[in-house]
């Protein structure tokens, strides 16, 4: 199955965001990657704004350019604002709700716990990491995978992260989809109307 699996901290620099998680380069070198990552910057076009945007949303869920213009279609077919439908499909995607859970520390271990047989949904093993969870789903870790270390772990660094949209039982280690996040329940900076025109054009 297809995914980006290059350097974090380079895709951390090129967007001055720590979107693949906190990366030290980001301290050490801020600037962008690359033998001209310290040259005078250009003003960028408004295409080249807009594609930014676009591929930093892609960098941030984890999908790659063709399931990303599949999601965008999607959106675009709902009724609706077409930016705020498409960031509801990306964080409704099953290994962005096990992240959000706190049941994995990041979107790739979320990918990895799905891929690995380790999620339910409703009772039902799900191995897809793009899965998308509808309100009411129910999503559990595995009977026999509660005890996994990278699951213990996770959920022990949890704290205090919560999303309006989900509820967590931890004596259960089951989550559930209440509603559907709101733009302001939406905690990525992406700037969804510039994906919009860049797809429009």
């Amino acid at each position: 199955m297809a995914r980006y699996t290059g350097p974090k901290s380079r895709i951390s620099r090129r967007f001055n965001e720590p979107i693949l998680g906190n990366s030290k380069a980001l301290q050490r070198k801020n600037y962008a990657p690359g033998q001209h990552g310290k040259g005078r910057k250009r003003k960028q076009s408004e295409y080249a704004i807009q594609l930014n945007e676009k591929q930093k949303a892609k960098y941030i869920y984890g999908v790659l350019e063709r399931q990303f213009a599949k999601t965008f279609d999607t959106a675009a077919r709902k009724g609706g604002i077409t930016g705020l439908n498409l960031l509801r499909l990306l964080e409704a995607r099953l290994d962005n709700v096990v992240y959000r859970l706190g049941i994995a520390q990041t979107r790739r271990a979320a990918r990895q716990l799905c891929l690995h047989k380790h999620i339910t949904v409703n009772g039902e093993l799900v191995n897809i990491p793009s899965f998308t969870v509808k309100v009411g789903d129910v999503i559990a870790v595995r009977e026999r995978s509660k005890s996994l270390e990278v699951v213990t772990q996770s959920l022990s660094l949890r704290g205090v992260k919560k999303y309006a949209w989900l509820e967590w039982d931890n004596a259960l280690m089951s989550g559930k989809m209440i509603s559907i996040p709101e733009r302001e329940q939406i905690t990525e900076n992406i700037n969804e109307q510039l994906i919009v025109e860049l797809y429009s054009k």
